[in-house]
This record gives structure tokens, sequence and C-alpha cells, in this order.
């Protein structure tokens, strides 16, 4: 009996990705990889923004991090931002996004809204997908000057120029720019809100088959196929699925992108590299009438400037940004 007893609560390992993630048989979950969580600082006297955590909704739980530049004399673009993390960690709170964005909203002039969506496994995709949506949908929703929102904003009322409304992301957070945009092209924000443009850094896309320079990978030793099978197992078409795969069986026309300019940021040494150029050149090939662009950093490896925004680099990414949203 006793035997009996102790063989039910044994704590096994269910599913891994080594030094990435560990999923155990009683539920609980490490993220060896993930970064200490820090608090929003208003009136920062270290930086030139100040920041808060906002509540978008409760069921389910969506949240986010706002940064507003403390000097502002005019209406400031806003980026809606989805953080990378394999989909399965990372969060808008942490201490690597924080001070991050602590550099990049005064230096671009911006509003940032930094969305916490749910993670893999726990939630696992398209919970994401739905999450970014529902926040992008709550920021345009401010956008109206008769009727208020649920859970207004004062910062993106008062500050937010909704002529100028961007989304934004990095890795897996640039897969979510992807398959955001795409939904823009088919269903309406409130109140008519359009978006502007979309930034794409490091975007994680993949498919059954290599694309450039790309080596042949089993699957057992490919951790982007590892990380789709984690996140969303019960993807139809698996990894050619729609959401990873931009051309996959069943894949709309990315000519149907539902924003005005789009630029792509890839890094020479990043394993990624070779993906980002790809979706470039599917989207600078699908008839789509936007504004794209492709902006390229020698020598750097993957989100290189979310993990030193202030080297030489990542400040010169920071600037092109910049000109991206202000022009």
């Amino acid at each position: 009996m006793i035997e009996s007893m102790a063989s039910t609560t044994t704590k096994e390992i269910v599913s891994e990705i080594p030094s990435y993630i560990t999923v155990f048989s009683d539920g609980t979950v490490e993220r060896p990889r993930q970064a200490p969580i820090v608090p929003p600082v208003l009136d920062d006297p270290n930086s030139q923004v100040s920041s808060k955590d906002i509540i978008i909704s409760h069921n389910p739980n969506i949240s986010a991090r706002l940064y507003l530049p403390n000097t502002h004399t005019h209406k400031l673009p806003i980026l809606v931002f989805f953080h990378g993390g394999g989909f399965f960690f990372e969060s808008a709170f942490s201490k690597l996004y924080h001070e991050h964005f602590n550099i990049f909203a005064p230096k671009t002039n911006s509003i940032v809204v930094s969305v916490e969506y749910r993670l893999a496994p726990e939630h696992s995709l398209p919970a994401c997908y739905h999450d970014c949506w529902d926040a992008l949908k709550w920021v345009a929703s401010n956008s109206s000057l008769d009727q208020k929102p649920i859970n207004e904003e004062p910062w993106l009322i008062n500050h937010g120029d909704f002529n100028r409304v961007f989304i934004g992301g990095d890795s897996a957070g640039g897969n979510i720019v992807h398959n955001i945009v795409m939904r823009a092209g088919i269903e309406p924000l409130p109140y008519d809100v359009k978006i502007l443009g979309a930034i794409l850094q490091h975007p994680y896309f993949y498919s059954s088959y290599p694309v450039g320079l790309e080596t042949v990978k089993s699957p057992e030793e490919d951790l982007c196929y590892l990380v789709w099978k984690l996140v969303y197992p019960s993807a139809p078409g698996g990894i050619d699925n729609p959401m990873v795969n931009p051309v996959g069986p069943g894949a709309p026309s990315l000519d149907g992108i539902g924003c005005c300019r789009m630029i792509v940021c890839v890094a020479g040494e990043d394993g990624l590299r070779e993906r980002g150029v790809w979706y470039y050149e599917l989207v600078k090939k699908s008839g789509w009438n936007g504004k794209l662009e492709l902006f390229e950093q020698q020598d750097e490896d993957h989100v290189y400037h979310i993990f030193h925004p202030e080297s030489e680099n990542g400040m010169k990414l920071i600037k092109r940004l910049a000109s991206f949203l202000h022009e």
C-alpha cells in the first residue's frame, strides 16, 4: 500500500527541451532561461521613461506593461509589442524586456504596450494569438471619443496617436506579428483603427523543408521543430501549419497583410536568419502593395538587441526603428 501511494506521487518528466523547459507529471513546469521579473517604475530617475502595468482582461488573463517617455509635447506613435521566448517562456514583466524598453521608448519617442500573453504548454497555441489580438483590440478601443472602453488607459488616450499604431515582436513574437497582421487583413479593429506598420525582429518561422542555407536536421535534433511540437501539439499540418509556415497548405495569400508598412530584421549569425530572409522574399513576391524593408546586422546573433540594447549595434537597430515609427 505504501509503495502504491509513493508510485502515484512520483514527479516524472513528461516532456523536455533540455536547458529550456521541463514539464512534469504533476503539472509543474520549470523554465531555466526565464529572466527575473521586475516591477514597473513611474518617473524613473535612472531613465527617461515611466512604466506601469495594466490589466486588459481577467478572462482570459491578459495584461501589459506600458512605457511612456517622460518628455513629450505631441501625440506619439503606439507600438503594441509581443515578446519572444518560443511561446513558452519570458514575460513582458521580465528584467530583459524592461531594460530594453527603458531605452527603446525614449529613444524612439513612442508609447510601448508590451503584452503579457498566456504561455504554452499550460495554454497551447493558438491561445497566445487570440490574447495578442484581444490586446490590440483593447488598444484600439481607447481611440473612441464617445464611448469609454473597458479599463480605459489615460496614457493612450492623452498621448497616443491612433493614426500611427504599430505592432512588433522578436523571435516567437515576430511570428505573432505575422499572424496578427494577417488577421487584421480580414477582421477590423474597433473604431476603424488601422495597423500602420509591422516590425518583425528575427522572426520564428519554419517548415518541413529547409530554406536558403539551412542544413537538414532530424526532428529529434531540431530545436525549431521541438518548440513547435511542444507549444502546438495539435497543430493541423504540424510544422507546415500556416501559423509557422506562411506558405504551408491552406495558408492565406500574403497579399492580404493588413498594414501599410513592414520591416523584417535579421542577424547574420542567427540560426533563424534564413527564415527571416525567406519571409521577406515571400512577402515581396506576394503582390502585397505595402512598403517592405529588410534590415540585416552582420556578425550578430539572435535577438542581440534585446540582450544588449545599449551596444553599438543594438542602438543602431533602435535608431532604424525610430525612423520607421516616425516616417
